[in-house]
């Protein structure tokens, strides 16, 4: 107040920093009134005019009527001011709890850095990389998957057309087919990269190959392309990737599958230190019966695929005169055997190879209608007991490509 006994309007930095000086010269304390004015009883502002206000204002709603972002503006000293007094005329102390705010963070994060550099951190971390690489390698194997899919795309042939139409009808869908097994071969090769004991990976990259190389194959034999051209050898060179690539993933899943039936495979390591820490409910466990009908069935798939290979590899071998087709043979059917193949089955599939004058025609497909055969049987018994998926299980029980029956025919 003034020596009249009047409040004092405050309009400026000055009159704010007056104040505060006879504050603390008398050691009393300030109030203010904060009061509602009319705009003509507004204060006028030092340095600026009432057009500059004017303007201002304007501006300020336009930019809001236009829908654009309103900056922050620079904020006047007096209104730093004016808080600090408030605050201290209050008696409030946010500064405290600043201060109590960041010794929180500090000791937070020195208790991070203790848990993360512990040696249960270091098993953790450890797990988790794993888990991570797992995944990695899982989705770049189900892109495999897609264009392994892709491959089997529908052929729509007019059959009254010329043959030379066909033919051409049927190398738009060869030559798609072939450009989706590239892709396919190539994201199962990433996923070696990342995961080398990926199992699944070098199994369905033995698949696409198998697959590739039936298809090339079957064209040739169609399209009447002079096997001496060397085609057959790119078709035996395919069919030696197919193996090896059957050979190290069952090679793999059969040290993996001992691991598992030793108590020795990560999944118990893991478990084991989980339940060390309390977290053993993030596993789910599987019962060893479960567990042995799952390991039973991904044998009997992969054998089957395997004797599937080198039985369609035997009949490449005798078509363009190789004396290895018989130990080929021999081989495929001990495969079927391991399969658990009735000697019913082997000896109708025998009957039917190519190198049998007595043998019917289109016998490239008989293998794969019994193969149908075992997997609708395989259902049924799965349905009964209930055995769950494994991840190469529709992959590998997929029925053969539409393509290779129309080329068969063409």
């Amino acid at each position: 107040m003034d020596p009249e006994g009047d409040l004092i309007t405050m309009t400026s930095t000055d009159d704010l920093r007056l104040a505060e000086s006879v504050g603390g010269v008398s050691g009393g304390s300030l109030r203010f009134y904060i009061v509602e004015v009319s705009p003509d009883r507004e204060p006028a502002y030092e340095g600026v005019s009432k057009e500059d206000v004017v303007k201002s204002e304007a501006k300020l709603n336009d930019d809001v009527e236009n829908g654009e972002a309103i900056k922050g503006t620079c904020m006047e000293d007096w209104i730093v001011q004016f808080a600090l007094l408030f605050k201290n005329h209050v008696g409030f102390d946010s500064d405290s709890y600043l201060d109590l705010h960041e010794l929180g963070m500090k000791l937070y994060s020195e208790a991070m850095a203790d848990s993360v550099t512990s040696e249960d951190a270091q098993e953790l971390f450890e797990i988790s990389a794993d888990k991570f690489q797992e995944m990695a390698a899982l989705a770049l194997f189900n892109w495999g998957n897609v264009h392994m899919s892709r491959a089997r795309k529908h052929v729509s042939i007019t059959e009254d057309g010329s043959r030379d139409s066909m033919i051409g009808q049927v190398k738009i869908a060869y030559e798609w087919a072939q450009k989706e097994y590239v892709l396919a071969a190539k994201s199962y090769e990433e996923t070696l990269k990342i995961k080398p004991d990926f199992h699944e990976g070098l199994l369905a990259l033995g698949l696409q190959q198998f697959e590739q190389a039936k298809l090339c194959w079957y064209h040739a034999i169609a399209c009447k392309i002079d096997l001496e051209s060397g085609l057959s050898e790119d078709v035996l060179k395919l069919y030696n990737k197919a193996e090896d690539s059957m050979e190290k993933g069952m090679q793999i899943w059969e040290e993996t599958e001992e691991r598992r039936l030793n108590g020795l495979s990560k999944f118990d390591e893991y478990r084991t230190q989980f339940q060390k820490m309390g977290l053993d409910r993030l596993f789910k466990d599987v019962s060893p019966e479960d567990a042995a009908e799952q390991a039973a069935n991904m044998s009997s798939q992969i054998y089957l695929l395997w004797g599937t290979l080198l039985y369609e590899r035997s009949v490449v071998e005798y078509k363009i005169g190789l004396p290895t087709w018989e130990d080929c043979l021999e081989v495929a059917v001990e495969k079927f055997e391991l399969a658990g193949a009735s000697p019913t089955d082997l000896a109708v599939m025998i009957k039917n190879h190519c190198s049998n004058q007595n043998a019917s025609e289109g016998l490239g497909f008989k293998i794969d209608e019994i193969i149908q055969a075992w997997n609708e049987m395989y259902d049924v018994k799965r349905w009964q007991v209930g055995v769950p998926l494994f991840r190469l299980e529709p992959l590998f029980r997929r029925r053969a490509p539409k393509l290779l029956s129309i080329l068969e025919h063409l």
